[in-house]
């Protein structure tokens, strides 16, 4: 049986790195950004357009009316949304893998024994981490966390039928402030081994 993990994260929240290492701890694949250049491959839209609209829509109704892609009118951030929903299936099907946000729990609600995370951290801790590790500055740095976790709420329950951070999406959620990046990763590698025994 496969290891399929996601992580869905607040921003800020270590949710990247917590994914990598725990990838690197189970020797499965890891997908984040690297899914965006999958979606272009299996849907021939250029890969720049998904950078530019990762995890979050236009909601502007002139942008919506004179970017359409294929036929029917299909507004081209729907396009988008489907492409990703498509890759995320295509590798899920192929390999063990850990998939970073994109909807992913989603897109896998009908694969057997996924094992959906979702990383939290006081708003604080994810201000501090913005600055000192995405180099967002100071002055700028909670609106800015802010105005992800929004793009990201907005994107996830327009496309989906669930509540983006909602306890019962998830089969564990975790505060990494708690144990530190490591020691997150040592009890979701320890979760992960008893889920998929």
């Amino acid at each position: 049986m496969r290891k399929i993990i996601t992580i869905s994260r607040q921003y800020a929240s270590g949710g990247r790195e917590i994914g990598q290492k725990l990838s690197e701890r189970l020797g499965t694949g890891y997908y984040d950004h690297e899914l965006l250049e999958e979606a272009a491959k299996g849907s021939g839209i250029h890969q720049s357009h998904f950078v530019e609209n990762d995890e979050k829509r236009t909601n502007s109704f002139l942008y919506l009316l004179s970017t359409t892609y294929g036929q029917g009118g299909v507004p081209f951030d729907d396009s988008l949304f489907f492409a990703t929903l498509n890759a995320v299936r295509k590798i899920a099907s192929e390999e063990d893998c850990v998939i970073i946000g994109r909807c992913a729990d989603y897109a896998l609600r009908d694969f057997e024994r996924v094992l959906n995370i979702f990383i939290t951290a006081p708003l604080d801790v994810r201000v501090k981490r913005a600055v000192e590790v995405y180099g967002i500055a100071e002055k700028h740095a909670e609106d800015y966390v802010k105005r992800i976790d929004k793009q990201r709420i907005s994107y996830y329950n327009y496309y989906t039928d669930k509540r983006w951070g909602q306890p019962q999406n998830y089969q564990i959620c975790l505060d990494s402030s708690a144990l530190g990046i490591d020691g997150t990763v040592d009890l979701l590698e320890k979760f992960a081994e008893e889920y998929f025994k």
